[in-house]
């Protein structure tokens, strides 16, 4: 319980720690809680979560992939994609099938009605998309999208002095 006489207020979204003066990984996490929270939202109305849209898009976008290289893919853990994987296969939206010389491994594809629900899916991820890159030019969406994927490769580019 706050005493709000002598407890110091708590800066709101955008203020303080929480806007500009803010660490930069803070600002990550906290852009990107938001992102997922919108995403959650909207894919719920096709009863689909963002990991579920996430496996489905990769299986759509790389045929054949075993649930491994599906879990590298999509960031998840493999026991997530395994779960997931045998959900959307309960659901008809994903087939799997022996790999051609290492039987045990399964290699995914999607099916007719799993590309269905992401032609779905697709408009409510466009709108996240556009409300994401707003205000933004060309030049500076491209500057941004190279930054997340250097953060991610965790590649520095030169030292800022300090």
């Amino acid at each position: 319980m706050r005493n709000t006489l002598s407890d110091p207020p708590v800066p709101q979204l955008g203020e303080g720690k929480r806007g500009e003066q803010g660490y930069l990984g803070y600002l990550l996490r906290q852009a990107s809680v938001a992102v997922r929270t919108r995403m959650e939202r909207d894919l719920s109305q096709e009863n689909v979560t963002p990991p579920q849209f996430a496996v489905l898009t990769m299986v759509r976008a790389y045929p054949g992939l075993s649930n491994a290289d599906l879990a590298r893919l999509s960031l998840l853990t493999p026991q997530t994609v395994s779960v997931i994987v045998s959900n959307l296969k309960r659901s008809g939206w994903l087939d799997s099938r022996p790999h051609a010389v290492h039987g045990r491994i399964q290699q995914l594809a999607i099916t007719k009605t799993g590309r269905d629900l992401l032609a779905r899916c697709r408009p409510h991820i466009q709108r996240t998309e556009k409300r994401l890159a707003a205000g933004l030019s060309v030049n500076e969406e491209r500057i941004i999208r190279r930054w997340l994927v250097r953060v991610a490769m965790d590649e520095p580019q030169g030292e800022r002095g300090g």
